[in-house]
C-alpha cells in the first residue's frame, strides 16, 4: 500500500470512527460527519438540534458526531452545538471566500446599519464583505458622501448620486482595500459623522482586531475621524483574536451583530454602555 494510500485510510478512519459510535453503516456515519463539518464551516456554527431535524435522526447521535469530531480536533463543542476551530491569528482568508458565509446575517446587519444613517451624512466604510453589505443597503439614499479605503465598495456604489471618496494607498489584493500612509495621511485631514468597522476578531479583553498590520493602522485614523463608530460583525467573530489590535472595545459606540451572540458578549458590550443592536 502507498503513503498517499495510507494518508487517505487514516483520514477517511479519522471521520468514520468505531462502528459502535452511532447506529447505520459506517459509510454513512462519514458522510454524515463531513456533512456537518462543512455546514459548521459554511454557517460558522452547527446546531444539535438544526442538525438532527435536517438529517433526520437523533439528537443523541448528533451529539456523539460532535464529541467525536472535538476529539480529533475538527470541532470546538459549545452550548447546544459546535463551532469550527478558531483559525490562528494570521489566518486572512481572500475577499471572495469571505463573502461564501453568513450571507444572511450579513445583509440583516446591513439593513440595520442604513436604518440609523441620514440623508446628507458623511458615512465612512472599511473594507470587508459586512462593510459591503452596509454599502448595499445604503443605495436606498439620495444623497451621501461614502470615503472608503475599499476599492470593490466605491465599484460598487458608482452608479449612485453619492460623493465616492477613496482614500489612496496600496492595494491589498486579497481584500481590494487600500493601506499604507498615503491613506492613513488622508484620513487624518478628514472627518466622518459615521464609521461602519468590519473586523475578523471582537476580543473583550484585546478589542477589535484584524490579521494585517497595515490594515490595523488604516482602520484606526478610520476611528480617530469619526464621530460615531459602529462595529458590524456577524457573531462569530467574538472571543477571536487576530494579530493586529484596531482599537479597545471602549472606543466603539455601538455594535450590529446577529442575534446569535453569546449572553455574555451582549452583558459585557451594556457594561461598557455600547449599544446594541441584534438583527
Amino acid at each position: 500500500m502507498s503513503a498517499l494510500q495510507n494518508i487517505a485510510n487514516s483520514a477517511k478512519a479519522s471521520l468514520q470512527g468505531s462502528p459502535e459510535d452511532s447506529d447505520g453503516d459506517p459509510m454513512l456515519i462519514e458522510e454524515r460527519r463531513q456533512h456537518i463539518l462543512s455546514v459548521a464551516h459554511s454557517e460558522g456554527r452547527v446546531r444539535v438540534r438544526a442538525l438532527s431535524k435536517s438529517l433526520g435522526i437523533s439528537q443523541i447521535t448528533i451529539r456523539k458526531d460532535l464529541d467525536y469530531l472535538q476529539m480529533k480536533g475538527l470541532l470546538q463543542r459549545s452550548h447546544g452545538g459546535a463551532l469550527p476551530i478558531q483559525p490562528g491569528a494570521l489566518f486572512d482568508p481572500p475577499l471572495q471566500e469571505k463573502e461564501k458565509s453568513h450571507h444572511s446575517e450579513k445583509d440583516r446587519i446591513g439593513q440595520a446599519a442604513a436604518n440609523i444613517v441620514q440623508e446628507g451624512q458623511c458615512v465612512m466604510l472599511d473594507s470587508g464583505t459586512t462593510t459591503t453589505a452596509v454599502a448595499n443597503a445604503l443605495k436606498r439614499f439620495s444623497h451621501l458622501t461614502v470615503i472608503t479605503n475599499a476599492v470593490n465598495i466605491a465599484a460598487e456604489l458608482a452608479g449612485t448620486n453619492f460623493e465616492v471618496i477613496l482614500t489612496g494607498g496600496t492595494l491589498r489584493k486579497n481584500s481590494f482595500s487600500l493601506v499604507g500612509p498615503v491613506a492613513e495621511d488622508m484620513l487624518t485631514e478628514i472627518h466622518a459623522d459615521i464609521l461602519f468597522l468590519g473586523v475578523d476578531g471582537f476580543d473583550m479583553e484585546i478589542g477589535l482586531t484584524t490579521p494585517n498590520l497595515l490594515e490595523s493602522r488604516v482602520n484606526r485614523a478610520m476611528v480617530n475621524a469619526a464621530t460615531k463608530v459602529v462595529a458590524v460583525c456577524d457573531s462569530t467573530k467574538f472571543n477571536r483574536r487576530s494579530l493586529s489590535r484596531i482599537v479597545p472595545p471602549s472606543a466603539i459606540h455601538h455594535v450590529i451583530t446577529d442575534v446569535n451572540l453569546p449572553k455574555t458578549i451582549n452583558e459585557a458590550l451594556c457594561n461598557l454602555n455600547v449599544e446594541l443592536t441584534l438583527v
